[in-house]
């Protein structure tokens, strides 16, 4: 007993040791992953006017950067120790480039002074082009100026999108169903939010080509989604309302003639929507449904996703049928050389552009002096991009205005470094609906129910658009091929604004409305 009493005292003695050091290691490793992951925020103004600068660069080295955001606020982390001899790198058009000391930097405010531009500068490595010649040089150097090739690009995407109600009206003139009458109809839009907005962000790794409708792979490394649920939950409420009145008053092998002026279609009934079948949540079967639903979510968002930022990353003047075509259709706008300008240690042209036939933008667009690509371009629409209206239906592409900007990659071609966009449109519906409920089997008429009214919606949609790349780096068709896509990450949901969510990760500080953005919560 004795011996055997002093073995598991020796043995409770070195299992708390191992204990002990186990916990001063992982301790150790968390303090030095602490101090070796810093993060800086800061804004940038304007020496003299105290404006805040939009779309600066600010990296600390070639592979760590970001972009400020349209109120001059950047957040920018690093995962290194840092030396006396590492600084913070600023640039931006019209400004002097700034470097400030990383170790000990603690400003909130920076300050960035005006680039005063002296001509014989530029002079000394340019001729004195006109600008027809300029465009030439423009156009020429389209193919080999920027990179279309296999490209890895890892990326922060945001998109926010703010929907206005302006009018929803039905007015309900016959209903052989009871329950679908006006009071109904009436608490469903009552339910129906006047002012909405949603905020996806996306940081991931895109391969493929850049050129447009090229194949594409995506590795989302982590997602969020700001909105409120409540939404979901209510109109949730009403889509199990309206099935249950449906099932009581519809026969299952009915269908729908749905009717609006001379216009209709036919609708068949699915004959499973007759079906309550209930499922215990602990069996297999159960269970198989839940995760067969979870990894269609999960492919959805990636190939959604992935679809959405590689047309964005061709929403510009590089492709070929592109709204924004002030290249492509150069004789429909009138261009005029303003200035020179300095922008990440080179000088450029500053020219702007204008419709002169018919086209559809205005804007600025900077061109360096020595190779002639187009590094930034900062745009807007100057009429309505599409109109359309018939027979009741209205639809208004009212905006479109954004800036885009280039930088070049190993390849020592452009690639773009970041895009912002805000696109708008209106749309409305004014039409007598009906819809019949019609039944073959049913002696006599085959028409069962019917429901008649009038319908009224305007709705006006914001959708704006951010993205930032990181890094970009050529592949080939090898690494290409062996990478496999697999879709192992949706979104986690945001109630409100979390700035912990990202912490530790470099992305676009976001805008004052995702800040404020928080449900109110309501008594039920």
């Amino acid at each position: 007993m004795f011996c055997n009493s002093e073995n598991n005292t020796f043995d409770n003695k070195l299992i708390t040791m191992r204990l002990t050091k186990l916990i001063i290691l992982c301790f150790g490793m968390f303090v030095s992953a602490a101090h070796a992951q810093q993060t800086i925020s800061a804004k940038l103004i304007d020496a003299t006017n105290q404006a805040p600068i939009p779309y600066a660069t600010i990296s600390i080295d070639d592979y760590t950067g970001v972009i400020s955001n349209d109120k001059g606020e950047f957040n920018i982390t690093y995962n290194k120790k840092i030396t006396s001899q590492d600084s913070l790198f600023i640039s931006c058009l019209g400004y002097e480039q700034k470097h400030i000391a990383v170790q000990n930097f603690t400003d909130s405010i920076i300050t960035l002074n005006a680039k005063s531009i002296d001509l014989s500068e530029v002079f000394i490595t340019n001729k004195n082009y006109t600008i027809d010649e300029i465009m030439d040089k423009v156009k020429a150097g389209l193919e080999n100026n920027y990179d279309f090739g296999l490209t890895k690009r890892k990326l922060f995407y945001r998109e926010s999108y703010y929907t206005t109600m302006l009018k929803t009206d039905i007015d309900i003139k016959k209903s052989t169903i009871p329950e679908f009458n006006q009071a109904f109809i009436d608490s469903v839009l009552s339910a129906v939010p006047k002012n909405t907005d949603s905020h996806t962000e996306v940081l991931a790794e895109l391969y493929g080509k850049i050129e447009n409708g090229q194949p594409q792979k995506m590795d989302i490394l982590k997602a969020s989604r700001l909105y409120d649920k409540k939404n979901e939950v209510t109109f949730e409420n009403y889509e199990d309302r309206f099935n249950q009145i449906v099932r009581k008053h519809v026969k299952r092998d009915s269908y729908f003639k749905i009717k609006s002026g001379w216009f209709g279609t036919k609708e068949e009934i699915d004959s499973t929507f007759f079906e309550d079948k209930q499922v215990d949540e602990e069996t297999a079967e159960f269970i198989e449904q839940k995760k067969e639903q979870e990894e269609k979510r999960k492919a959805n968002f990636l190939n959604w996703r992935k679809n959405t930022i590689h047309n964005f990353e061709n929403n510009g003047f590089l492709a070929e049928d592109t709204d924004l075509n002030f290249i492509e259709k150069s004789r429909k706008y009138e261009f005029e050389l303003l200035d020179f300008a300095y922008l990440n240690n080179a000088f450029v042209y500053t020219i702007s552009f204008k419709p002169k036939r018919g086209a559809d933008f205005e804007g600025t667009m900077y061109v360096n002096t020595d190779d002639f690509a187009i590094v930034r371009v900062d745009y807007k629409n100057v009429k309505p991009l599409r109109t359309f209206g018939l027979l009741g239906i209205s639809l208004n592409e009212f905006l479109k205005e954004g800036t885009i900007i280039y930088q070049k990659n190993t390849n020592e071609k452009y690639t773009l470094k970041y895009a912002d966009a805000s696109f708008g449109q209106r749309v409305g519906i004014k039409r007598p609906i009906k819809i019949i409920e019609k039944n073959k089997n049913v002696k006599g008429r085959r028409k069962q129910n019917e429901v008649a009214g009038d319908i009224h919606f305007i709705v006006k949609n914001i959708d704006k658009r951010e993205l930032i790349v990181f890094e970009s780096n050529p592949i080939t068709d090898a690494d290409f091929d062996s990478f496999k896509e697999i879709a192992d990450v949706t979104p986690t949901y945001l109630p409100q604004y979390d700035p912990e969510f990202w912490k530790g990760y470099n992305i676009i500080e976001p805008n004052q409305a995702i800040k404020d953005f928080k449900i109110i919560e309501t008594e039920d």
